[in-house]
């Protein structure tokens, strides 16, 4: 198993906190991984996406350009990394911000997900990442949900603990939306 994903969106969504997130639960499977984050000049409001992949034989290069599953948190992030997923991957798009009709690729499962919208009923917007990420483990199993949970205290800084459990109910109403 060799499983790239890129997760990607604006400065400020918490993009490269979901992919160090994810990178975490693959190490505490026991898998081999890479994480490389990248942002955009401005930071908070800017570019920032990240690749992510995990494997059960060592990671030849942290980047890839053509991956098996992308995390689209908004339109820009859709339009530039959707297209290059991989035929038989998986894009999960934030529904809340991306329009519904824009984005379809043969060959490729899209799944339409409300992050910023169910983040709202959970009564944070900052938890639309980890909602995104949920669903994502869910729908391509490249991780398990419990696992993402479970290290949510190693991705963390220690003075955010305090809102692990508000960040394990996001992981998991992601999850379960995807039908986990």
């Amino acid at each position: 198993m060799n499983y790239a994903s890129i997760i990607a969106g604006f400065g400020g969504q918490g993009i490269i906190v979901a992919g160090n997130l994810l990178a975490f639960a693959a190490i505490r499977q026991e898998l081999n991984v890479t994480f490389f984050p990248s942002y955009g000049v401005e930071m908070r409001g800017g570019t920032a996406n990240c690749t992510v992949t995990i494997s059960d034989r060592e990671v030849g290069s942290p980047v890839t350009s053509r991956p098996n599953g992308v995390v689209a948190m908004n339109e820009p992030s859709l339009v530039k990394f959707g297209q290059l997923t991989q035929e038989g991957g998986l894009v999960l798009i934030n529904s809340s911000v991306c329009p519904e009709e824009k984005f379809e690729k043969s060959g490729v499962r899209v799944i339409r997900l409300p992050c910023n919208d169910i983040a709202a009923e959970l009564g944070n917007d900052k938890l639309a990442s980890m909602i995104a990420l949920g669903g994502y483990a869910a729908a391509t199993g490249v991780v398990k949900v419990e696992n993402l949970v479970a290290s949510l205290a190693d991705v963390l800084p220690q003075k955010a603990h305090k809102l692990i459990p508000l960040n394990e109910k996001a992981i998991l109403a992601g999850a379960e939306r995807i039908g986990r």
